[in-house]
């Protein structure tokens, strides 16, 4: 489990398609603290730990995360290439300080950004959701986009906005974001859970 609070921006270092894709990812993390089989959420997908150096660490991303998420080549800017930022999140322990939302790190899908404006000096990004999810975002309710927990200012049909704070960009990829471009999206489990309570009548 993960909270969306992102706690340091990673670098692609490596990629290798043996099978499944083998991606390196540099980190400033201590990587001595890292186990091997560790969960590591990366761009909002939960990855697997199977090798570390002192300042990377390695994971295998199969054919099905890849084809769920914005990892792959056919989503133009938005794939992963080496040289490029991500959000990294370690897996929540029990004490930590639940600062965002239940996270699962299981992406359903890509969001497009289709605007961003400035509003003073925070950003207005608005972005068509997948139709088969778009039911499950609502006002107020919480989103996980590429790993981060934001909250959902106004919903229309399957699009949905979001607005960033300054220092939001500064400590994620927000800041280097474009329109066009295809962003992991989570939806909120507790709107799931409700989605599928409210399918069989009241006994």
């Amino acid at each position: 489990m993960f909270t969306g609070i992102v706690t340091d921006l990673g670098e692609i270092r490596e990629l290798d398609q043996r099978g499944d894709l083998r991606a390196r990812i540099g980190t400033s993390y201590d990587t001595a603290g890292i186990d091997i089989g560790a969960s590591i959420a990366c761009n909002g997908c939960c990855l697997t730990v199977i090798a570390l150096g002192d300042d990377w660490f390695d994971v295998e991303i199969s054919a099905e995360s890849v084809s769920k998420t914005n990892i792959g080549a056919d989503s133009g800017n938005s794939g992963w290439v080496v040289g490029r930022r991500i959000n990294l999140e370690r897996a929540l322990k029990v004490g930590d300080e639940l600062g965002g939302h239940i996270v699962s790190g299981h992406v359903d899908g890509v969001a497009k950004i289709i605007e961003i404006r400035d509003e003073g000096d925070s950003t207005r990004i608005t972005f068509q959701a997948p139709a088969e999810f778009a039911r499950f975002i609502a006002p107020k309710g919480s989103v996980a986009l590429n790993g981060t927990s934001l909250t959902v200012n106004e919903v229309e049909g399957d699009t949905f906005g979001i607005n960033l704070i300054p220092h939001t960009k500064q400590v994620t990829t927000w800041g280097q974001v474009a329109e066009g471009d295809l962003i992991n999206l989570e939806i909120d489990t507790l709107a799931r859970y409700v989605a599928r309570l409210n399918e069989f009548p009241a006994s």
